[in-house]
Order: structure tokens, then C-alpha cells, then sequence
């Protein structure tokens, strides 16, 4: 047994979360109604913003702040519950392990997930900016070509020029390993 602890906070302080598929299977944007009903679904339980997201095939970039950061890993199971309980068997996994089987998983998702209290206002925008980017870094698509993100919503708020793509500081970006 692990004995891997999480941090929380008191106050309520923007978290990045990074969650990922089982084996980093495709499954997530053809799956994409799925997952924003999933995130919906979490919304309904647990009173929480959704800051900037980025989905992509296998995973998903957050920033979420929730004002109990205890019900945080609450929030990412029950996105992850909703959306492994209410998937097309077509995608579930066969090649699963007996003990992951025991625990009710049906390899739709990675068991754990990586999450990053935002320390300052620098902190934050370099995570704003890693979301943005993931589309570029990944699939060398634009972050205004890509629509599983909320990279128009930050245009529309004055916060990007529609054709940013941090070249500049893509280096400094690629660097930050937050998979």
C-alpha cells in the first residue's frame, strides 16, 4: 500500500489537476458530450469553478478552485465515476488486472491524478499558459483551433490576443511536465 498523501489547504486557492486515461487510450473526445455531462454531474454534488481547461484525446488539463479544497479528490471521483459508469462498453478495457477489477475499475482511467496548489499570481498564469498550449504541444493544432479548451473564453475576456501561441516561451512551457 502507498502511502502517497495529498496537501490541502484552508483557504481556497486555485488547484491545476491533470487526470489521465487508462494505458492514455483516445477516449475522451469521442467521448466529449460524456465528459462535460460528467463535469456537470460533479458541478450538482460539489460547488466548485472550473478556471481554464484544456481535454485532449487521453487527458484532461483543470484549474478548478473549490471553496472546501478537502472534497477536491471527491470532485475528481465523481467526474471520473460519473463518466466510467455511463461510457459505451465498446470503450472499457479488457486487459485489466484482477485487483483493479476488485476496486470496481473498469480501465477507463489512470487510478491516480496529479494536482498543484497555485502558490501566486506568476504560478497561476504559467498554468493558464501550459493548458493553452497542450493543444500545440501535442497535436500541433492552434489553441483558437482547438475547441475542447477554454482558450476562446479567455480571448473573449481580454486575457489572450485570438492568435497567441506562447512561441516565445515554448521552451519554458515544454519544460513543465505536469502529465
Amino acid at each position: 500500500m502507498s502511502n502517497y498523501k495529498r496537501y490541502f489547504s484552508d483557504n481556497a486557492k486555485p488547484v491545476f489537476i491533470t487526470f489521465v486515461t487508462y494505458n492514455r487510450r483516445n477516449i475522451l473526445i469521442p467521448n466529449i458530450d460524456l465528459l462535460r455531462n460528467s463535469f456537470k454531474y460533479a458541478k450538482n454534488q460539489y460547488k466548485f469553478t472550473i478556471i481554464a481547461i484544456s481535454v485532449l484525446q487521453n487527458h484532461c488539463h483543470m484549474l478548478i478552485q473549490s471553496k472546501n479544497s478537502n472534497e477536491l479528490p471527491q470532485i475528481i471521483r465523481s467526474i471520473k465515476f460519473n463518466f466510467s459508469h455511463n461510457i459505451s462498453n465498446d470503450y472499457l478495457c479488457n486487459d485489466i488486472t484482477e485487483s483493479a477489477i476488485k476496486r470496481g475499475e473498469k480501465g477507463v482511467w489512470q487510478r491516480r491524478y496529479y494536482d498543484h496548489i497555485i502558490r501566486n499570481e506568476e504560478d497561476l498564469m504559467r498554468h493558464i499558459d501550459y493548458i493553452h498550449y497542450n493543444s500545440y504541444k501535442h497535436y500541433k493544432i492552434f489553441p483558437k483551433d482547438w475547441q475542447y479548451s477554454s482558450f476562446k473564453y479567455f480571448v473573449q475576456n481580454n486575457y489572450y490576443d485570438i492568435n497567441w501561441c506562447n512561441f516565445d516561451d515554448k521552451y519554458n512551457i515544454n519544460q513543465l511536465e505536469y502529465e
